[in-house]
């Protein structure tokens, strides 16, 4: 797919992908939706690279979610539909596996998949312009297990339900109080305030890092046996590491 739809920065330790489509408030297509594990991927394996922050090109949107200007053209059946599913599961989980702390950056409206992406990624920092929520059940669209779980575990089942029964969005304040992002900042000071952020948190071992985010993948019940063992192993190597000796 072209480039130009992702665009990846990289500043000292802290690389940013940006969804760069402003034209339709970074709407989301499907093969967008397909590529990004690639690009997650890349920069998983870059080991110059600590942080990633995700966020939208310009300040009017972080995602408005899925292209619905294609779904007449992949929606139409019950295979494309389950295509275009597979499709976004799969992109939002190659954010949720990165073994690197993700942020996202979230100006102005973050809808539907674009909720979701910001639910797939580590903290959240929001503009105090922002307007969030899944408006799946006005779209007659049930809303995925693993995307309940996100929601879920970031804002409890009661919160949960309630955004996904009545499909409305909350702005940055709500969104603060019922732990939909972790912090809010002025929309003039988001960009400065999330890459002080995440140069603080690449400045820590790596190895840490990578531990405390499977961790508490483990601990959610996200996470497989063999991730279990992987924190164990990196427990290990810790002990073993020169960051631990000089810490």
């Amino acid at each position: 797919m072209s480039e130009e739809f992702f665009l990846i920065a990289r500043e000292g330790s802290v690389a940013t992908l940006t969804i760069n489509r402003p034209e339709v408030r970074n709407a989301v297509s499907l093969a967008m939706w397909q590529d990004l594990p690639n690009r997650m991927k890349a920069l998983d394996e870059d080991p110059d690279v600590r942080v990633v922050v995700i966020r939208g090109a310009g300040e009017k949107a972080f995602a408005s979610g899925a292209d619905i200007g294609e779904f007449e053209a992949t929606m139409s059946t019950p295979d494309g539909a389950m295509l275009q599913h597979e499709a976004y599961e799969t992109a939002l989980s190659s954010i949720e596996v990165v073994s690197k702390p993700v942020i996202a950056m979230i100006y102005g409206a973050a809808v539907g998949g674009g909720c979701g992406i910001t639910t797939a990624c580590d903290i959240r920092v929001a503009a105090d312009t922002v307007r969030m929520g899944i408006p799946a059940g006005k779209l007659g669209v049930v809303y995925s297990l693993s995307g309940t779980r996100r929601l879920a575990d970031l804002v409890g089942p009661a919160h949960a339900k309630e955004l996904l029964m009545t499909g409305r969005t909350v702005d940055a304040q709500e969104a603060l109080r019922i732990g939909l992002v972790n912090h809010v900042a002025p929309a003039s000071d988001l960009a400065r305030f999330t890459y002080d952020l995440a140069k603080q948190i690449g400045q820590n071992a790596p190895l840490t890092l990578r531990g405390a985010k499977l961790a508490v993948r483990v601990y959610l019940g996200g996470a497989s046996d063999e991730e279990e063992k992987e924190i164990h192993d990196l427990r290990l190597r810790g002990f073993q590491s020169e960051d631990f000796k000089e810490g």
